[in-house]
């Protein structure tokens, strides 16, 4: 198995193209698959709103191997996009890098640490636009510390379970252009129970059957929007002694990773 050659910090850029906004000055150039997908469904306009379900942890390898564990996700999405993510391949790191478009040497995260970005990120530069953000993720994850401090809301809650709950209010509220939604159930039981345990791989099932439920509503109740919707993982991962889980490597395994996008343009 060989290393993807598109970079995961060329996401931030062709999100913020979609939404007609200007990237951070330190990001990548923006991934152009990505972007000329939005453009041709959208008709040329951009999008108003964007939906990122952020589920950790789940490699390429995983979704070719058991791709039938997440039909709702290929069903629901029209853009694969296999991206390589970035080193030290960990959740703080690089969901630094997908959403400042930068590199870690350039964000600040090189480790296993979630200090605060200080660097410009994708919530910045919507914000910038007059853009409303929201972060809905449980507590004392990567995503819920590293971009705090932004004139943004954070809905911060101890279980997945009432993560999910929230992040479906918020669909029916209508009142946000950027939700980014976090999952970490399959990480957690990968970590235990090894990635292609029976309980590892039912919480990527429930993951998938997630993504459905948010994608359903989205294109019920958001038919006035142009809407981009993502199934976005942050790095892959892969078997260690003692039939447990990681990832961290420098290897295809760990660095691999599916996206899966779908455009939902307004209904007049």
């Amino acid at each position: 198995m060989e290393k993807n050659t598109l970079s995961l910090d060329t996401l931030c850029a062709a999100l913020c193209r979609t939404m007609g906004v200007d990237a951070p000055e330190t990001s990548a150039s923006f991934c152009r698959e990505l972007a000329e997908y939005a453009e041709k469904t959208f008709g040329g306009a951009c999008a108003d709103r964007i939906f990122m379900y952020n589920p950790d942890a789940i490699g390429q390898w995983v979704y070719e191997k058991y791709g039938f564990l997440m039909r709702e996700v290929t069903e629901r999405t029209e853009l694969e996009i296999p991206f390589c993510t970035v080193m030290p391949s960990v959740t703080p790191v690089c969901f630094g890098t997908m959403y400042t478009g930068a590199q870690p040497e350039v964000h600040g995260i090189r480790t296993y640490t979630k200090p605060v970005i200080k660097t410009e990120t994708l919530f910045d530069a919507m914000i910038r636009a007059g853009k409303k953000c929201a972060i809905v993720s449980t507590a004392n994850d990567s995503i819920s510390c590293i971009f705090l401090e932004r004139e943004m809301d954070y809905y911060i809650y101890p279980s997945v379970a009432q993560v999910n709950a929230k992040a479906a209010q918020l669909i029916v509220e209508d009142k946000y252009d950027v939700i980014v939604v976090y999952n970490g159930n399959y990480d957690s039981l990968m970590h235990k129970y090894g990635p292609e345990s029976t309980e590892a791989l039912s919480e990527l099932r429930a993951n998938s059957l997630q993504f459905a439920m948010f994608d359903s509503m989205i294109k019920e109740l958001w038919q006035k929007h142009n809407t981009l919707t993502g199934f976005a993982m942050d790095h892959g991962c892969h078997e260690i002694d003692g039939g447990c889980g990681s990832h961290g490597l420098d290897m295809p395994e760990d660095l691999n990773i599916v996206h899966f996008y779908k455009a939902h343009p307004a209904q007049n």
